[in-house]
């Protein structure tokens, strides 16, 4: 049978053998008839604990809405007009500003805003790209952890504080959307490394799917209520990144009620586990870079025998995505090494992109990864500690001489958008 791995716009397509496991959730298909228009028209109309956005707006001078960045496959195209029409509906006046929420991510270029707002909203709308190093930040106080809550000051100082995002599985904070649009979207460095420390991604409750228990989302939703941050409209998109269902309203209620949505249509489980996992994280824009494919490797982990081959398939058209991501794991002696040694540092020593390295050395040190992508960045992925493979099909190939050819293979197209488990 002929599989098909998302990569960058297109797909690397291989003919594969009748046994392999195909593991797609049913949120990966589009079987939502409605507009995406209507979707979020329909959810900003019925908002989940909150009043509707008009009526939050009447007597603000200023409002901040926080947007999501280039790595995120939002369609704001759908949100973004209607949030803004709401704000505006009986209060005309009301100074708006959209805030783009890059977190520790290198700041959005204007032609990505204008490929993701639309050219009209960039030349009529005041847009800023947060700098979590240069940005002014405010302290707001101690987050649960203890760490130190510092947000983007022209949140602090808004009126209103709104956000749009989309709901997804998340490799350890559980889910995606809601909370993230202020930690780590619009925090300081600081804040986001404190956030992301050492001993939080090692806690077993720091997992895709998991809220209650999770200290990252624990400090994640403690940072909402201290910023201020009043309504959210999030959406859940299908393997074609059109919307599926949107939700609008209070930002821990309504972001809880698109969880619990996704969670029902996102869980997948195979008959056992594999010998060879291959996936990928779901195309552009998520595939940009090594750093953010660690998702989808995350997600195969779940359903790889130890010692199992993991083929990871991402175009890669912004390089690495970190120098200090790709250092750690090109100096250390080994993946192991880089992982016990990471594993000891306390909240205060967090380096930046460590919690990327840290969850790619755990992978490396049980599992080999056959990483395809372009031959301009095969250097930097053996240097990494990977192996490289200028196709799917040349990475099937060595994946097959490793574990030999009665291995068990699992397919997961889209790792970033389901929850995998195993049934041995």
């Amino acid at each position: 049978m002929k599989i098909e791995i998302p990569y960058g716009m297109a797909k690397q397509v291989m003919e594969i053998g009748e046994g392999t496991e195909i593991l797609t959730a049913p949120v990966c298909q589009n079987t939502n008839r409605k507009h995406p228009k209507e979707l979020v028209k329909q959810a900003m109309s019925k908002p989940i604990g909150s009043r509707p956005l008009y009526e939050l707006a009447r007597g603000k001078k200023t409002a901040a809405v926080i947007i999501s960045d280039h790595t995120r496959p939002v369609p704001s195209k759908y949100l973004l007009p209607f949030m803004l029409e709401e704000l505006r509906r009986d209060n005309p006046d009301i100074a708006v500003t959209l805030l783009v929420a890059t977190g520790c991510h290198r700041g959005t270029r204007r032609q990505e805003l204008e490929e993701k707002l639309g050219k009209p909203v960039v030349e009529k709308e005041a847009i800023i790209v947060h700098d979590c190093m240069q940005s002014r930040c405010t302290y707001l106080g101690k987050l649960p952890s203890g760490a130190e809550l510092e947000v983007n000051s022209l949140v602090v100082e808004a009126d209103l504080v709104i956000a749009e995002g989309f709901v997804e599985p998340h490799f350890f904070a559980g889910f995606s959307g809601g909370r993230k649009s202020i930690l780590p979207g619009v925090c300081s460095r600081k804040t986001v490394l404190g956030n992301h420390c050492a001993a939080f991604i090692s806690h077993p409750l720091a997992r895709m799917g998991i809220l209650e228990g999770n200290p990252i989302n624990r400090d994640m939703e403690a940072a909402v209520s201290m910023a201020g941050l009043a309504y959210i409209v999030n959406v859940v998109l299908d393997e074609r990144k059109q919307i599926q269902a949107a939700f609008a309203g209070d930002p821990i209620v309504a972001h809880h009620a698109g969880c619990q949505y996704l969670e029902r249509r996102c869980r997948v489980t195979s008959r056992q586990k594999g010998d060879i996992v291959i996936t990928s994280n779901g195309g552009a824009p998520l595939d940009q870079n090594v750093y953010q494919t660690v998702k989808c490797m995350a997600t195969a982990e779940l359903v790889s025998r130890p010692d199992g081959v993991i083929l990871v398939c991402a175009r890669c058209q912004d390089g690495i995505g970190g120098e200090e991501f790709f250092r750690a794991l090109k100096e250390c002696s080994s993946a192991k090494q880089l992982l016990e040694d990471t594993n000891k540092l306390s909240q205060e020593e967090t380096k930046p992109d460590q919690w990327q390295y840290q969850i790619l050395a755990r992978i490396l040190s049980r599992h080999t990864v056959i990483f395809v992508t372009e031959p301009e960045w095969e250097e930097a992925v053996r240097a990494m500690k990977m192996e490289y493979a200028p196709s799917l099909e040349d990475g099937y190939r060595l994946a097959k001489r490793i574990k030999g050819e009665a291995a068990k293979v699992i397919v997961i197209p889209d790792g970033v958008s389901v929850i995998a488990a195993a049934g041995d």
